[in-house]
């Protein structure tokens, strides 16, 4: 016991620090890190028992703080700066965790311990219920019932049959279909325009199978670093990291005539992500300044993820670009679309159709939104995510050959099946 004391103790105090930089942020009404990256910076011990004492703190903070404010747990107290400690403390009590008096917050909530325990179950009977997920608002009931895991095997690293044997319960979804729907030829070069963390980046290499070329620019130096070690871990070879500035780009350089497709995934508002981010545990900010500020914000991503968007479909070799945003908001995706749209006919581009088995399209508002997809949290199983696909009317004799490139390709493998089968025989 005396090894798990002062741990316990320190984590409390490390999640009280992130509860106060969470609950500031929202009164702000500007969240400047998510939960997640503020439990992942280095200075952060034991991050997998932060993570989950501060998302369960945040998930019951509505229910800790009525309790605590019923029993005067804050009232005439010398040192005011410790409320969210005191949340922290009361929480645990409430799930009848082990809290030791290795401090004197410790001691003076277990001198409070009856009369938390009581308020609790007064405030069970009032709203007549039987468990404390009953006192949580429908919708968060909601969205943490859906709430699933998923995950894209590095093939560049072992196959999918070998994932399996070791991920038996996961499957593969997300943020996948930006790549799949690229789906470059093993030796294209491509061009991942905003490429940080890396995901789709070492994705693309892996549908190359390692071949070809995937040039990844990051402005960015800290999330440069992110996608270098991305890159390293997932023993992709075919990946040049450059800390470059994609507008900066020159299409007619020489060092990208070559390119052939890009994957532009730009920096964005992030509204499809909140589950991922857990910002549905963030108190609900409603004020005309909240939403004036977010409305700007969106303003300004617009504006950048067009001029991004424009600027690759510049590039004279390049036959598909795809755009991909985490964002549910018009402003960010059919409007960016929309806007482009006579900028790329003059480039010869037109709509692809993304998926075309998928059931759920663009907003219809412009004639050509039924060649967009869209994905949606609760009704997806997945983050909310857009994607849409452009492709060079020129290439149509290339999307030609591409087909039957791969009807040989399954001929052929057919074949080597009915070969293999009768020697068998």
């Amino acid at each position: 016991m005396g090894a798990k004391k002062p741990a316990l103790h320190f984590v409390r105090r490390q999640v009280a620090r992130i509860l106060r930089q969470v609950l500031a942020g929202n009164t702000q009404h500007r969240a400047l890190a998510s939960i997640k990256s503020l439990v992942y910076k280095p200075s952060i011990v034991a991050k997998k028992a932060t993570l989950a004492l501060i998302c369960n703190t945040l998930k019951y903070l509505p229910v800790i703080k009525d309790i605590v404010h019923s029993v005067g747990l804050l009232q005439g107290r010398k040192n005011k700066g410790q409320d969210e400690l005191f949340y922290v403390l009361t929480h645990d009590l409430l799930f009848e965790q082990e809290i030791l008096p290795s401090g004197k917050e410790e001691i003076f909530v277990l001198s409070r311990k009856a009369a938390l325990r009581a308020a609790f179950v007064r405030l069970m009977m009032k709203k007549n219920v039987t468990e404390i997920d009953g006192l949580l608002p429908p919708e968060t009931r909601q969205i943490q019932s859906y709430i699933p895991r998923y995950v894209r095997v590095n093939t560049l690293q072992m196959t999918v049959d070998e994932a399996l044997e070791k991920l038996e319960e996961l499957g593969s979804k997300a943020s996948c279909i930006p790549a799949h729907v690229l789906c470059p030829d093993l030796d294209w070069e491509v061009l991942d325009a905003c490429a940080s963390p890396g995901n789709k980046t070492v994705h693309l290499a892996a549908l190359m199978k390692g071949k070809g070329r995937v040039t990844a620019c990051e402005l960015h130096r800290k999330r440069l670093q992110v996608l270098q070690d991305t890159v390293k871990r997932a023993g992709a070879n075919n990946i040049q990291v450059k800390h470059q500035d994609f507008l900066k780009l020159d299409p007619n350089a020489s060092d990208y005539s070559k390119v052939r497709a890009i994957l532009l995934d730009p920096s964005c508002s992030g509204s499809g992500t909140t589950v991922q981010r857990m910002d549905h545990l963030l108190p609900v900010a409603n004020g005309q300044s909240f939403v004036f500020s977010v409305f700007q914000r969106i303003d300004r991503l617009a504006s950048f993820q067009k001029a991004a968007l424009c600027h690759a479909l510049s590039f004279p070799a390049v036959e598909r670009v795809v755009y991909s945003t985490c964002s549910v908001n018009q402003r960010e995706n059919e409007d960016v679309i929309q806007s482009v749209l006579e900028h790329a006919r003059s480039h010869k581009f037109k709509l692809g159709t993304v998926l075309p088995d998928w059931p759920h399209r663009g907003l219809p508002v412009f004639d050509g939104a039924q060649h967009l997809l869209r994905t949606d949290a609760l009704r997806d199983k997945t983050d909310g995510f857009f994607v849409a696909l452009f492709v060079r009317e020129r290439s149509q004799t290339f999307e030609q050959q591409r087909k039957r490139k791969s009807s040989e390709i399954e001929e052929r493998k057919t074949k080597r099946k009915k070969k293999k089968q009768k020697k068998l025989n």
